[in-house]
């Protein structure tokens, strides 16, 4: 018995430990997304531990102590997302309708066909931009029928699983897709103009995941990350990025992207909003993102029901609240951090400039 558990024990310290190396190899990075089931595993161990080892023994001190401290590094990732933790963005106050911004993001999976299912949902959500990653011709032409209350739209249709929509109630301008680290990954990227006549900066991702089916390591999604965030730091725009990341909310990477782009999460002290695996409740993380400038108050977020795909779409209303960017602070970053985005673009030869800013001479609040 106390070998089982040792060997458990050391397998739960393995999982945990992996991540701290920073190796960019798939299955390090693969560690990052299964922080929720590392807990829950921590916990069924230590009750474990607590039930049938001896408490006398040292080695079942040492086993209970090693659990306790993985225990505690997984929840120190995950609590931020639960209704325990501050809200990192505050909750919209003033509703006008001139300074709302709604916005479904949805991964469809190329071969599923099921588009009346999202169709349906705008009709019902009335979103002003829907954005969709995985989108191939054929879903263009479906999606199309929504050109007449949603006029304004930018397409690339792809059959490699990284084809992109964009259609808008609201106008766009200045749209650019771009090939930022992969020859075959779009990017798109665009000035949004509110029903206020206030402008914002949107850009829509879909990095390549780390996987032995795409990339052995996660260091072109990294890098793209990397350059979008050095892009958006120093700019005083209103600033929204959105689309599926394929990393999770509390990664390394994420959080790196979080710092040095300034933006924020409206998920931090309110939930999870699992994405991903629309089909298998117990692999399930957030995969699909919405951060923000601090220009934003959020009004809701939700996960909706799901498509037919293996992610769900997921829904943020935000409103444009300028006025309260001074009580909404983003995660500091430090020197390390940002000789770390630079090594990311570096290997990769990528710049900040080779990403687009829509408006960026637009004079800003």
């Amino acid at each position: 018995m106390l070998l089982i558990h040792a060997l458990f024990t050391l397998l739960l310290l393995l999982v945990t430990v992996l991540p701290l190396t920073r190796l960019s190899h798939w299955f390090v990075r693969g560690m990052d997304f299964p922080r929720l089931q590392f807990t829950i595993f921590a916990i069924v161990l230590l009750l474990s531990h607590f039930l049938f080892l001896d408490s006398q023994k040292l080695s079942t001190f040492i086993l209970i102590t090693v659990t306790i401290l993985c225990l505690a590094w997984q929840l120190w990732w995950i609590l931020p997302y639960t209704r325990l933790w501050p809200k990192e963005v505050k909750t919209a106050r003033h509703n006008s309708p001139e300074n709302q911004l709604s916005i479904i993001t949805s991964n469809v999976l190329t071969p599923n066909r099921n588009a009346e299912a999202l169709i349906a949902l705008v009709k019902r959500h009335q979103p002003d931009v829907l954005v969709t990653l995985e989108s191939d011709q054929w879903w263009q032409d479906m999606l199309d029928t929504l050109s007449e209350e949603m006029p304004y739209a930018i397409k690339c249709p792809r059959d490699n699983l990284y084809g992109m929509h964009v259609y808008s109630r609201l106008p766009l301008s200045d749209e650019t897709i771009c090939y930022l680290v992969e020859e075959d990954v779009p990017s798109m990227h665009a000035l949004l103009t509110l029903r206020s006549g206030d402008s914002v900066r949107v850009h829509f991702l879909h990095p390549a995941p780390p996987s032995p089916t795409e990339n052995d390591k996660s260091i072109q999604r990294d890098a793209e990350l990397a350059i979008v965030a050095k892009s958006i730091a120093d700019s005083h725009q209103a600033i929204i990025v959105t689309g599926d990341l394929n990393d999770v909310a509390w990664s390394d990477t994420t959080r790196l992207f979080r710092k040095i782009s300034g933006l924020l999460d409206p998920r931090v002290g309110r939930g999870i909003f699992n994405t991903f695996h629309a089909d298998y409740f117990f692999i399930r993380w957030p995969l699909d993102h919405l951060f923000h400038s601090s220009h934003f108050t959020l009004q809701t977020i939700q996960r909706l029901p799901s498509i037919g795909s293996d992610h769900f779409p997921l829904l943020a209303k935000l409103c444009y609240s300028p006025s309260k960017k001074n009580d909404q602070e983003a995660i500091q970053s430090n020197n390390d951090e940002h000789q770390w985005a630079q090594q990311l673009a570096d290997e990769q030869k990528v710049r900040k400039e080779d990403v687009p800013q829509p408006g960026e001479s637009i004079k800003t609040n």
